[in-house]
């Protein structure tokens, strides 16, 4: 096996290079291997050292597979130290990304350089941990306090002539970075320059420093409301400007270990491998490979048609757009335009790429432009017949290898092939609204869907930038399934004594993104309301888990679309308003019910809506919906709002105990409707086995 570091010289010039693939990860080897060529290299003739990698990247961060385990020597701070005291000048030279820990240690080097199309960046706030490698206390003293904010809370990457602008970097090449490197070097000789360490640069904070950075406090703290990581990182960039190096460095590792014993470090680093667990699908058989996709259909142009269509137009597919007639196509036409033109005003996006991907787009009625599509995907109204006749005339258009996709959102897929003679090809891919801002694809397998059906739509979803996850067959698959059980509590507590404003508060002080009565007004509470139409009684559940949002519909409140729902909203800001009418209703249905509202305290209201979505969710796992706990995780993060630093819903019992989680849903027997708390048979054998979620499936 060949060493991933190794070390040659070249007249005055010795070269370290790491060649660890896929990302040049700082593993153990890698670590040592550095260590064994710095000690050679200060023991020949050469003035200067280049520190490089090869393969597509430089080094890309950590090696995750040691995440959570022992420490083996040397550890990267040994390797920094390393650098830092090396005798002669070292040269980093970057192509592809520096990321955390390899961007710390390019800041431990002397000189920096990188191509043209490198990235640099600190992203480990995205896993509730901060630089712990010296990177809170070397990159303000080369960017300054605001860029060095700015870049390790947001966790975002830069380029290569951004960081240059910084003072990140001395040079950015045009060409090969092992070729400018070698220049560069050669000029630092000939200049006979010496060592030029971050550490050694001055660092103090103004009074300007001291406002941007509360400033930044109270910034964050509404942006990332109740995360932990980014105030430890503002307080090690305040030290950095207050303390010496060292003391900064000592300040800086003992946040860091901090972080480390985070349950929101723990949860995010969850999600983090649940990511990208989530994409690979059990039991597929060996070499099965994705179909081409080059050209995709899309049937419906309305808000989620629309949505889905600008996905893969701006991911460089071509797109046929098809409506029923041409006032739908003009008017989802001039929704997406409405999108992009706010995306350019933002600057998010140049008026060049709007053109390339409304380029990229084909709008017409005529469904026969669908004959040479790869993927079609229908997105019209959610009724199964309609859905139905929409995939018998694809059946009947498209090329026989075309695969028939449907963005429905509860509706049998298996119905749905049954409709057409290519059953293996048709697969759920729903998407969620906006399609075009949410991350979550729920790739749905249907009976029949054949391992290149699912395969395809997997490597499709990747390819337009989504997050997916494989859910089997059953009424609202994985997501809307749960949040069935999720929604019913969310009217029990307001049903039992708690207003709509309550429950909302208590979940978005808890980290949702929206509170669930204010998810109902803006999603339409009238979608529900036809849902629960086409179902049994049986179906339904008990009366008393949806007669409150059934009154508030006939009662005309609708949602936002209608100006009024759970609340009333301004008809020129949007902002939500608590209404006294809803009070009636409540009351009124409560008087109807029988029910006698008492106080509801808000850890109640908390532990009944997470624990709702956990014990569906168990149920879920046991019957094979979903492949993994880990799964019902990023579905719940990607796709509704779920705070990313609790880990998702399996994470929160799972962390909470499940003996723990057991007994909570056994005093929820004496609330209202009981019979909604049957604990799911997994949750009841996991606790008196002492298993765990995440050991189902594997």
């Amino acid at each position: 096996m060949t060493a991933p570091v190794s070390y040659t010289v070249t007249g005055r010039i010795g070269t370290i290079v790491i060649d660890s693939p896929p990302v040049n990860a700082l593993s153990h080897g890698v670590r040592q291997g550095i260590i064994e060529c710095l000690k050679v290299a200060e023991a020949d003739d050469t003035e200067v050292v280049i520190l490089r990698c090869e393969g597509r990247t430089f080094i890309a961060g950590a090696d995750i597979t040691e995440f959570g385990k022992p420490p083996q020597a040397p550890t990267l701070a040994a390797v920094l130290a390393a650098l830092e005291s090396h005798p002669k000048p070292i040269v980093v030279a970057i192509h592809g990304t520096a990321l955390g820990g390899g961007l710390e240690l390019a800041l431990c080097c002397d000189y920096r350089l990188a191509g043209a199309t490198a990235k640099v960046g600190l992203p480990e706030v995205n896993l509730g941990l901060l630089p712990g490698a010296g990177g809170t206390q070397r990159l303000p003293r080369l960017t300054g306090l605001e860029q060095a904010i700015d870049m390790i809370t947001t966790g975002r990457s830069i380029t290569a002539h951004d960081a240059l602008t910084a003072g990140i970097l001395d040079e950015v090449c045009s060409g090969d970075p092992a070729e400018g490197a070698a220049a560069f070097a050669k000029a630092l000789i000939d200049k006979g320059a010496g060592k030029r360490l971050t550490r050694d640069i001055p660092l103090a904070i103004t009074d300007d420093d001291t406002a941007l950075l509360s400033q930044a406090r109270d910034t964050i703290a509404k942006r990332l409301k109740g995360q932990t990581a980014p105030q430890r990182i503002l307080d090690c960039l305040e030290a950095a400007g207050t303390m010496t190096f060292d003391e900064g460095l000592v300040a800086e590792r003992r946040a860091f270990e901090a972080c480390m014993e985070d349950p929101q470090s723990t949860a995010l680093r969850h999600l983090f491998f649940a990511e990208r667990m989530a994409s690979k699908i059990d039991g597929m058989a060996v070499g099965t490979e994705a179909q081409p996709v080059k050209h995709v259909g899309i049937i419906g142009a309305g808000t989620m048609g629309g949505g889905i269509a600008m996905c893969f137009a701006q991911s460089g597919f071509s797109v046929t757009l098809v409506d029923q007639d041409q006032e739908g196509l003009e008017r989802g036409l001039g929704i997406i335009k409405k999108n992009y033109e706010i995306s350019v005003k933002r600057g998010r996006l140049s008026a060049e790429q709007v053109e390339g991907f409304l380029r990229n787009l084909e709008p017409t009625t005529d469904w026969q432009r669908l004959q040479n599509v790869d993927l079609v995907i229908e997105a019209v109204f959610e009724n199964l017949e309609l859905k139905q006749s929409v995939f018998q005339k694809l059946d009947n258009i498209c090329a026989a290898d075309t695969i028939l996709a449907s963005n429905t959102s509860y509706q049998s897929i298996d119905a749905l092939a049954a409709a057409t003679n290519r059953p293996d090809r048709v697969v759920g891919m729903h998407f969620f609204s906006p399609a075009n801002v949410m991350r979550l694809l729920e790739v749905v397998r249907g009976a029949a869907s054949s391992d290149t059906t699912l395969a395809t739509a997997m490597a499709v979803g990747k390819k337009i930038g989504k997050v997916c996850a494989l859910s089997g067959m059953c009424y609202g698959f994985i997501g809307n399934r749960m949040l069935r059980h999720y929604g019913r509590e969310a009217a029990l507590c307001v049903m039992e004594g708690a207003s709509p404003a309550q429950v909302d508060h208590a979940m978005e002080r808890w980290g949702m993104a929206m509170g669930p009565m204010a998810v109902g007004d803006l999603a339409g509470l009238d979608i529900g309301y036809r849902a629960r139409e086409q179902l049994s009684d049986e179906e339904k559940g008990p009366r008393i888990n949806f007669l409150l949002a059934d009154r508030l519909v006939e009662a005309g409140r609708m949602g936002q679309k209608s100006g009024a729902g759970y609340y009333r909203y301004n008809p020129e800001t949007r902002a939500r308003e608590e209404d006294p009418a809803v009070a009636e209703i409540i009351d009124a249905t409560r008087a109807e019910l029988g029910i006698t509202p008492r106080q509801v305290s808000e850890e109640e209201i908390v532990d009944r809506l997470t624990l709702a979505l956990a014990n569906e969710g168990a149920r879920i796992l046991e019957e094979g919906i979903a492949q993994r706990a880990s799964d019902i995780d990023v579905v719940y993060c990607f796709g509704y709002g779920f705070p990313r630093f609790r880990g998702g819903p399996m994470h929160v019992a799972e962390s909470r105990g499940i003996q723990s989680v057991v007994d909570t849903i056994a005093r929820f027997h004496g609330s209202l409707a009981a019979e909604n708390w049957l604990i799911a048979p997994l949750l009841a054998r996991l606790a008196a086995q002492g298993g765990r979620l995440a050991d189902i499936g594997r």
